[in-house]
């Protein structure tokens, strides 16, 4: 009789183990999406703003406004490509010699420290979901196979 109550007591610690791996493996998988959209605003509002300091210098800035309206309209395959280009036009742009008004070079700084903060959020996002995807016990029950596996989202900020 003992072990009938042994053998019931493991299959409830391990039936509260697998279902507390699964929840998290959701709440991480969340996190994730949630990130990832986070990004993806921070990166709009980062070109939205580079693309009015381009339209508002004095001198034309046609080549980071193009960049900013590549990133603004890129599909998500091309994504990254244009938001690198829009960053090194970014780094490339002489704001004393465009005579930006001073409260837009301030915007853009923003953005682009808001958009590194929400990347670094989304890359440990990522890799914490992908972390536990490979955990042998949600391996073996196919715990994640409902979520899309999360990708990570390179560019240079």
């Amino acid at each position: 009789m003992a072990w009938v109550v042994g053998v019931v007591a493991v299959v409830v610690l391990v039936g509260t183990y697998v279902t507390w791996l699964a929840a998290r493996l959701d709440r991480l998988h969340l996190r994730a999406g949630s990130a990832r959209r986070a990004l993806d605003a921070q990166l709009v509002r980062r070109a939205a703003a580079a693309a009015v300091l381009a339209e508002q210098a004095d001198t034309p800035q046609d080549e980071l406004y193009l960049a900013a309206r590549a990133a603004l309209d890129a599909p998500n395959g091309e994504r990254e490509a244009a938001e690198n280009d829009l960053t090194r036009r970014l780094r490339e742009l002489d704001v004393t010699a465009a005579k930006a008004d001073p409260a837009l070079v301030e915007a853009v700084d923003a953005a682009g420290r808001r958009l590194a903060l929400a990347r670094q959020v989304h890359t440990d996002s990522v890799r914490d979901a992908l972390s536990l995807r490979e955990h042998r016990m949600a391996r073996m029950l196919g715990l994640a196979r409902r979520h899309e596996r999360p990708s990570y989202f390179d560019i240079d900020v």
